[in-house]
């Protein structure tokens, strides 16, 4: 897949672990944030479940999760890769991260689309993800309905979970 300015979207190899551990680091608070561990954990059992927005070598911004047919999204699926199930019918979204020199530019709309049609095409029922209350408008854009308060406590923060219901073919 090929944007306007020869920016390609792609899935990661553990080749990328350094440079997305740095952007999750920027990205969101060290409580919030995942670790190298985490990512490289995840990289291990699902890279095809990394959508990354590049250009050249940098990677301007990544969208992580994974797909289970557990309906809600929890603490545990952050840290457990082995919570995977490829065939899952739900597509959870455990970070949207932009390098910060490329933010309020649209990579972020970009590449969630690209996620949105990825898991549409793949037969899921749909995608969930939290999120601060301030960043509910965003995805609200995307057709995602805030479903209240999640029982996510990740980093200490109050998060909203997010739904994307994709309609039956």
């Amino acid at each position: 897949m090929v944007g306007m300015n020869h920016e390609v979207i792609r899935h990661a190899t553990m080749d990328d672990l350094d440079a997305l551990t740095a952007i999750e680091a920027e990205c969101f608070p060290p409580a919030e944030a995942a670790s190298a561990y985490s990512l490289q954990s995840r990289l291990l059992v699902y890279p095809d479940f990394f959508w990354l927005l590049t250009e050249g070598d940098v990677i301007i911004s990544f969208i992580n999760g994974f797909a289970t047919n557990r309906l809600d999204l929890t603490d545990d699926m952050y840290e457990d890769a082995s919570l995977h199930d490829p065939q899952g019918e739900w597509q959870m979204i455990f970070g949207v991260d932009t390098n910060p020199r490329f933010q309020h530019q649209g990579h972020a709309s970009t590449l969630m689309r690209a996620v949105i049609e990825d898991a549409r095409e793949a037969g899921r029922r749909g995608m969930v993800l939290t999120c601060k209350n301030r960043l509910i408008g965003f995805y609200q854009r995307f057709g995602f309905i805030d479903e209240g308060l999640s029982s996510s406590t990740h980093g200490n923060v109050v998060w909203h979970q997010m739904r994307l219901t994709f309609d039956a073919a």
